[in-house]
């Protein structure tokens, strides 16, 4: 999505309210949250976590989580990458259901990597990759055939060849739902137009398979390269934060208060101008499926949650990792509560208030959207909406209770 900046200071942001819309996904068959830790599982820390809460041991352990993030998708997408390659070389319905179920698992680990992003990071930077990883929404006829459109998208037009150069340079050309490679071309091309009211897409596995659907060859194709294109761009973001290195966590790592004002409009504005407005008021708005997230997994409901924990990760200083282990260290949560002990519980409980709210968002967000404003979806997404919203106005008190007067959040077009 594309965003406008917006420069706000602590007692305007918290004005800052209303918006008309929403988007959020919701499915059967979705991924369910990961399993809980074990009670012996380990603990990793950062020197810093154990010394005073500053600027610097908050920057320091936000880039411990940021890595550990980035790399728990990147090895993610790479299990992904395998259940691919095995269908691909003989495509079948059980390799098929086993592709979809590793994206789904994958993405509840991306999903969280979302509070990372708003900030001119090495993710959505001028030159970042983010375009080519999670743009939305798409133009599913940009790729492939759809049902009054067979001979429709770029699999089907034999004179283009599917490359990496040749797809990146495709990826938004001539409009923003021109979206041809990341998570959400893979998803169309694991499940494909999401036709049903009670669940997702239902791609046959023959669309893969040569003399059962034109130019399957080439759809084989596609789904290998858009994949690897995922993997390098994902390897490239977790390099960026790789630590020892002289990379841009290097860099954040001593940028002491101003690396905090980045962590800040991160959370804030994936709050309240994303989550809040771009991917829930928008669909709730027009009620258009098109407008969901994760439309054709059905997959958008999970997408709310993700991100909301995304939030509270960076908030408590806390993530637990996708192979049960806790990475815990200073978060804003204790630089807040070292000048305002209230404040700093007070926006704890919003986050996790936010947290409970889009985890009781209905699956499939589709049809949660629907109806009279009354109607109990989606008067369970507009709860959420609310939460979001009062979560922002909190984080940006917050913010102003350390020191940063002036943030550059973004909203939705």
């Amino acid at each position: 999505m594309s965003f406008k900046p917006l420069f706000l200071s602590a007692a305007i942001a918290a004005l800052c309210t209303t918006q008309a819309g929403a988007q959020t996904g919701a499915q059967t068959g979705a991924a369910t949250p990961a399993p809980a830790a074990k009670a012996a599982a380990p603990t990793a820390t950062t020197p810093a976590a154990q010394g005073a809460v500053t600027a610097r041991a908050v920057a320091q352990h936000y880039a411990v989580l940021v890595h550990a993030g980035y790399d728990d998708a990147l090895k993610g997408a790479q299990a992904l990458q395998k259940t691919i390659t095995s269908f691909i070389a003989r495509p079948s319905e059980e390799g098929l259901v086993a592709a979809r179920k590793a994206w789904l698992d994958a993405r509840e680990v991306y999903g969280q990597t979302e509070a990372f992003r708003f900030y001119g990071g090495p993710i959505d930077d001028d030159n970042g990759p983010e375009g080519r990883i999670n743009a939305w929404p798409m133009d599913e006829s940009y790729v492939d055939y759809v049902v009054d459109a067979p001979d429709a998208g770029i699999i089907n037009n034999r004179k283009v060849a599917i490359t990496r150069k040749q797809l990146a340079s495709l990826n938004e050309r001539d409009g923003e739902e021109n979206i041809a490679t990341g998570w959400h071309a893979i998803e169309f091309l694991l499940w494909g137009q999401d036709l049903s009211e009670t669940g997702p897409g239902n791609r046959s596995f023959e669309d893969f398979v040569d003399g059962k659907k034109p130019n399957a060859d080439r759809r084989r194709q596609y789904l290998k390269v858009v994949t690897e294109m995922l993997i390098d761009d994902l390897r490239f973001v977790a390099n960026a934060w790789a630590p020892g290195k002289q990379n841009f966590r290097a860099r954040f790592e001593r940028g002491g208060m101003e690396s905090v004002r980045k962590i800040f409009v991160g959370v804030g504005s994936l709050s309240r101008g994303e989550l809040a407005g771009e991917r829930l008021e928008v669909a709730l708005a027009s009620q258009d499926q098109e407008d969901e997230h994760s439309c054709f997994s059905d997959n958008t409901h999970r997408d709310a949650v993700t991100n909301a924990m995304g939030i509270q990760n960076v908030w408590l200083g806390r993530y637990k990792r996708a192979d049960g282990s806790i990475v815990q260290g200073p978060g804003l949560r204790d630089m807040v509560a070292a000048r305002d002990a209230a404040l700093a519980e007070r926006t704890t409980k919003q986050i996790a208030a936010s947290v409970t709210a889009a985890e009781a968002i209905p699956a499939p967000f589709d049809q949660a959207i629907k109806g009279e404003r009354s109607a109990p979806g989606r008067a369970l997404v507009q709860k959420t909406i609310d939460s979001l919203t009062q979560q922002s106005k909190d984080l940006v008190e917050a913010a102003n209770a350390v020191g940063i007067t002036k943030l550059t959040l973004v909203q939705p077009e």
